[in-house]
């Protein structure tokens, strides 16, 4: 039923703005016009980092983020001062605006940012099982772009020629626009739909 399949291998590494670590970008777009003039950075983006130890976010002013722990025992976040525990696979949404500390409560931790310049795009993230049995369907309207990212093992994708796609943990797959996509197996995925301004 469609959709590209992203490796985990081929994902492209990149420091962080605030040079204190690396991150491996999944995706990433532009959903204004071409007419709007030259682009200023990404308008979405989707990324996985490793996080080795605490300290401060980078600041992303005028960007909504969406942070999900997929390793590691988890991570406390004070945003604005307020503390907020991020347990694994738990989606936090907070402004790229705000000051932004991390303190990790047992080592190294990974995890995916979505984020979106906030006017121009928008973006929800779920973590959806994946049972044993029947498959899970997705599907992707017109205007949306989804990604669909393995959090765990033992996740296929099903192919028009009836065979399945394995998908090793943190592999992706990306529908844009209508379609849907089948998903087999026995796990988890992180489903993010990010849609632009309208």
């Amino acid at each position: 039923m469609g959709g590209d399949v992203l490796r985990w291998g081929e994902y492209r590494g990149m420091p962080w703005k605030n040079g204190g670590g690396t991150t491996r970008e999944v995706a990433s777009g532009t959903v204004r016009p071409a007419t709007a003039g030259p682009a200023d950075g990404f308008d979405w983006r989707v990324s996985v980092a490793d996080v080795d130890a605490g300290g401060p976010f980078s600041a992303f002013p005028g960007i909504d983020r969406v942070i999900t722990l997929v390793e590691g025992e988890g991570m406390v976040l004070t945003v604005e001062g307020t503390t907020r525990t991020v347990e694994p696979l738990d989606p936090f949404a907070f402004s790229g605006d705000a000051a932004t500390d991390c303190l990790l409560k047992s080592g190294a931790v990974r995890d995916m940012n979505v984020m979106t310049r906030r006017g121009r795009a928008s973006a929800e993230v779920h973590i959806v099982p994946v049972a044993a049995g029947g498959g899970t369907e997705m599907a992707c309207a017109e205007g949306e772009t989804l990604l669909v990212m393995a959090v765990t093992e033992g996740v296929s994708l099903d192919g028009q020629d009836g065979k399945g796609t394995e998908l090793g943990r943190l592999d992706c797959v990306r529908q844009v626009g209508p379609g849907a996509l089948t998903l087999r197996g026995d796990g988890a995925v992180a489903r993010i739909s990010v849609t632009g301004a309208h």
